[in-house]
Parts: structure tokens; C-alpha cells; sequence
């Protein structure tokens, strides 16, 4: 991996770097958001900002006061989310069709591949599994430097 390479982060990852009674997966998340936010390769679908909130102020315990939430989302703005259009759902029936997968896991990796991302950051499916120019890591199996070769 290349300096450039961008990486398309799932919205588990957002979530338990916000969940605190999931101490290990929150430190383990924090360090690939400190990662990517130091190389400025993450990437988003405002799917994944949807998802997030939603998670982080309704499903959470305990969840996060909605002020924060929000302020974790215009942070995320940074990263240019990427709309889900027509490009992205005509890609997600075709990954759906072609590799069995659950609509909304499709529609993050039509987005992923959309935003050129030559990594995709998700516990939700198999490891290293590849879609095209895209890769799965787990971020719970794998350090950043680990999992891209780039030290930090």
C-alpha cells in the first residue's frame, strides 16, 4: 500500500470507537481513526454517517448525548462522504447478485469502490475477501501498520 491508498471505513468502526462498554474494540478503533486521520486516506458514504448516528444515539448503552454525535459528523464531513446515487445502488444490485451479499453490505462496498478505496475497514465481512480493487480487513485482527505495510 501506497501513501495514497484510501480506505473505506464501515460504520462498526465508527461506532465502537464511541463505545465505551466495548473496551477493546474501542481502543483497537481508535487506533485505525488516529491512522487514518494522521494520513488523511479515510473514507465514508453518508450511508455509514446515517448508520452512525443512528447507532451512537439510539442503540448505544450507554449512548452518546446527540450534541456529540452530531459533532463527530461534521468532523466526518471532512472526509467528503459520498452520496448514495444511482451509481452506487447499480453497483450494490451487481455485488449483491454476484456475491450473495446483505443489501446494506453491498452498498458499502459499491461505495468503497466508488471512492477508489483499495481497503475496506469492516468486522462484517470475511477477512481479505476481495470485491474487484477492494480488500477487506477485520480492524479488530490487525493493527493499521500490520494490515498496510505503512508505518506510522
Amino acid at each position: 500500500m501506497n501513501e495514497d491508498s484510501r480506505i473505506f471505513v464501515d460504520t462498526n468502526v465508527l461506532v465502537y470507537s464511541r463505545d465505551s462498554s466495548e473496551p477493546v474494540k474501542q481502543k483497537q478503533a481508535l487506533v485505525w481513526m488516529t491512522f487514518l486521520w494522521d494520513r488523511k486516506n479515510g473514507r465514508i458514504s453518508y450511508q455509514v454517517l446515517q448508520e452512525f448516528y443512528a447507532t451512537v444515539t439510539g442503540k448505544l448503552q450507554p449512548g452518546l448525548k446527540v450534541s456529540a454525535a452530531r459533532e463527530d459528523i461534521k468532523a466526518l464531513m471532512a472526509w467528503n462522504p459520498l452520496p448514495v446515487d444511482r451509481q452506487v445502488i447499480k453497483g450494490a444490485w451487481e455485488l449483491q447478485d454476484r456475491n450473495k451479499l446483505s443489501w446494506w453490505d453491498a452498498l458499502i462496498v459499491s461505495a468503497a469502490q466508488i471512492t477508489q478505496c483499495q481497503y475496506l475497514l469492516t468486522e462484517d465481512l470475511q477477512e481479505a475477501q476481495k470485491f474487484g480493487g477492494v480488500q477487506v480487513i477485520n480492524p479488530f485482527q490487525h493493527s493499521p501498520q500490520l494490515a498496510t505495510g505503512l508505518k506510522q
